[in-house]
């Protein structure tokens, strides 16, 4: 699958295609939607499909203090837009540059001159252009007076515990912050990943008797603080682990330091340095400072007993 930057031209073949617009991060239920649509209107007509996404967010160049909230790196979407049935994942680099090209200018002289493209589909709050002053009201009329045809996606609606609402970003992440892995996962399609690669730890987990494959959390989301009932992948074989972990700042040693630290059961190798993600499925207990070590030990034997019960469900 073709990864494409919106800086250059596109190749031939890819000219004409159909294009899903939107951010995309999390690639949840209404992203997916969008996507699907213009895969389909793509098929129909025997044309590529892409579907775009910005890096860095948007809301990142404008303020870039906020605290991280990415659901995804830019591989973990190229891998499900190509699972979509995507031809091309197309990545609009957000800077000074693009933040300040006018609505009217981003349809002619990147969708249409630059890229060729044939139509956009998009969800009906997407917006562009200086000032946020594109929307899909502009793609309709002023995009058909230059020849490019677009769609608008009805928003997708899931359960929750108050019942149906709109299903977005915001409300994965709000699960996620809320140590509900479950609901987001059910937004989603999918569990919440976290992707990396595994460092050298203080090797306290080791000295306990339970060694942990140590992450950094980099720009992910933070999800609430505590210890989760997980599973890995190791990225360069594809072998599936499960375990338990901790996501947090390790109130019981210090310095505090942040890290995601899974235990996988039954695995006795060396990731050192190993590509892994790591997927969170259920939230276990908030983290916590004991009075010794002796009492955390006892607390992450119950957790792993706790975590390889409810793994084992989900197999059934």
């Amino acid at each position: 699958m073709r990864w494409l930057d919106h800086r250059d031209p596109v190749q031939d073949p890819l000219r004409g295609a159909i294009i899903a617009l939107g951010n995309f991060d999390g690639f949840h239920q209404g992203h997916q939607a969008v996507a699907g649509e213009a895969i389909r209107w793509a098929h129909e007509e025997g044309r590529p499909s892409i579907i775009a996404t910005f890096d860095p967010h948007p809301v990142r160049f404008f303020k870039p203090d906020v605290p991280p909230f990415r659901l995804t790196t830019l591989e973990q979407r190229h891998e499900l837009y190509l699972a979509a049935g995507a031809t091309a994942m197309l990545v609009f680099h957000f800077d000074k540059e693009l933040s300040s090209t006018s609505a009217e200018d981003f349809i002619t002289q990147i969708l249409i001159e630059r890229f060729g493209a044939h139509g956009v589909v998009t969800g009906g709050d997407f917006t562009f252009g200086q000032g946020a002053r594109g929307n899909v009201g502009l793609l309709r009329e002023f995009g058909a007076e230059q020849g490019l045809t677009s769609r608008v996606v009805k928003v997708v609606e899931g359960a929750g515990p108050e019942g149906k609402s709109v299903v977005s970003s915001s409300r994965v992440r709000e699960a996620l912050r809320e140590g509900d892995p479950q609901l987001a996962a059910s937004l989603l399609t999918r569990p919440f990943a976290i992707r990396g690669i595994v460092e050298h730890g203080d090797k306290n987990g080791r000295k306990l008797g339970y060694p942990t494959a140590n992450l950094s959390i980099e720009n992910y989301l933070r999800p609430k603080y505590g210890v989760y009932a997980v599973t890995g992948r190791i990225l360069s074989t594809g072998e599936e682990l499960k375990g338990a972990a901790n996501i947090g700042i390790r109130p019981q040693f210090e310095p505090p330091k942040e890290l995601l630290e899974p235990y996988f059961f039954d695995f006795s190798g060396d990731l050192y340095g190993q590509e892994i993600e790591v997927a969170f499925h259920h939230f276990l207990r908030g983290e916590a400072k004991f009075d010794s070590l002796d009492d955390l030990m006892a607390q992450m034997e119950k957790d792993c007993d706790r975590a390889r019960k409810l793994l084992s469900a989900l197999e059934k």
